[in-house]
């Protein structure tokens, strides 16, 4: 196909041609061969499946100049920014396939978060100053066209971003070391993801973040990041409520957690609203898993959180809670929006080592609602639990260290 080994721009052109040539064609297959390849970002069309052969592993470069500005989204903003290193925007009947390797080589890129166990140091550049502006761009109503980011600006790429695509998916292949999120689906409808394992243990290198999804699956994964394993998402604040798309219809199901701040999370970036998320025969076992079930909201983000389901979830250690829901996040209280979350449901939860059972903090003008806790065992239990501004909590058949309980 043209490209060379650890020749950034001949195998990112050889990349580049062979997918503009199969779109031309109506649509076909781009062949990863075994080997290692060094590429710039990657922008998918239509109509094209991106194959990573066994043996194959694609290396994507630290040099924020081979991947271009593009219209995204960074953190539930939009603006202008960085290319993820795979981009697909528009498209439909897109995919990355194959028993190889992606590796974003995100270490290069982990000290612009300005954390100094991610290699920042005094007097390095970070992310900090032009994240604030950009938060405060959208606050102000900013035109996205003129939220212009990118060199000197030091907000990291996603790894994989579909953006405003339909029928999408991802199978098989192996992730490491994002440089931020390292599945982004984005405003996009009908995704798939199986089969994936995801590694990186760097800043919010989260696993998977569907945002403003429209019908996702996400099953037989493996995650084990830095952040959270799977983030439910749909946009940030003011942005979030302009954009007005909620992420609706997720099964996650048979996917295994390692390390993360949560196993499934719902958050914090949810002000567009999330609703009907099924999790069902999952696995979640760390000293470095934070939670296993966790929403995260406040009265900035606002959001309406509805329609969740777990069931048979087995959990070997989780270092916090089991479950968690904290509506004082960040800025807690201080804002004109009302967080909420109702109508939940958590089935056949099996602890063997959790802190906490459960740490549930609403709000005193935003309680948790309608929460359902239900033929769940949680050992190794060392912390009472927290229920706080909390409305129809209800247990059946719940156990703590053995003992059957009818309140937490």
């Amino acid at each position: 196909m043209g490209a060379v080994a650890d020749d950034v721009a001949a195998t990112t052109t050889a990349i580049s041609r062979a997918i503009e040539a199969c779109a031309a064609a109506g649509g076909g297959r781009v062949l990863i061969p075994p080997g290692r390849w060094l590429s710039g970002a990657i922008r998918l069309r239509s109509g094209v499946e991106l194959h990573v052969a066994e043996g194959a592993t694609l290396v994507f470069s630290t040099d924020p100049a081979h991947y271009p500005l593009v219209a995204t989204r960074w953190e539930g903003v939009e603006l202008i920014n960085y290319s993820p290193l795979i981009f697909a925007d528009g498209e439909r009947d897109v995919a990355i396939t194959g028993r190889g390797v992606l590796d974003g080589q995100g270490q290069a890129w982990w000290s612009w978060s300005g954390g100094h166990r991610f290699g920042w140091r005094p007097g390095l550049p970070d992310q900090r100053k032009a994240r604030q502006a950009l938060f405060e761009m959208a606050e102000r109503g900013v035109p996205v066209a003129e939220r212009i980011f990118g060199e000197g600006h030091y907000l990291r790429p996603m790894m994989v971003q579909f953006q405003n695509c339909a029928n999408v998916l991802i199978e098989g292949v192996t992730l490491r070391d994002a440089p931020c999120w390292t599945l982004h689906p984005d405003l996009c409808r009908d995704v798939i993801v199986r089969d994936v394992r995801v590694f990186g243990h760097g800043p919010n290198t989260d696993g998977c973040d569907p945002e403003s999804v429209e019908g996702m699956l996400i099953e037989r994964c493996v995650f084990d990041c830095g952040d959270d394993c799977i983030a439910i998402k749909s946009g940030r604040n003011a942005d979030g409520r302009r954009l007005a798309r909620p992420t609706r219809d997720i099964l996650i199901q048979d996917c295994v957690m390692k390390d993360g701040h949560g196993g499934v999370v719902i958050g914090s970036e949810v002000s567009g609203g999330v609703d009907n998320v099924f999790v069902r025969r999952c696995t979640m076992d760390s000293d470095q898993l934070w939670y296993a079930i966790r929403f995260k909201n406040n009265a900035m983000r606002g959001g309406r959180v509805e329609n969740i389901y777990v069931r048979d979830v087995s959990v070997g250690r989780v270092s916090r809670a089991a479950i968690t829901c904290d509506f004082n996040y960040e800025e807690g209280a201080k804002g004109g929006f009302t967080p909420m979350l109702r109508k939940v449901r958590i089935e056949r939860m099996r602890v063997r080592a959790g802190a906490q059972a459960v740490d549930l903090q609403g709000l005193p003008l935003a309680p948790i609602e309608d929460f359902q806790i239900k033929d769940c065992q949680f050992e190794g239990v060392t912390r009472p639990s927290v229920v706080s501004h909390v409305t129809g909590l209800t247990l059946a058949r719940v156990e703590v260290n053995g003992r059957a309980v009818a309140a937490l």
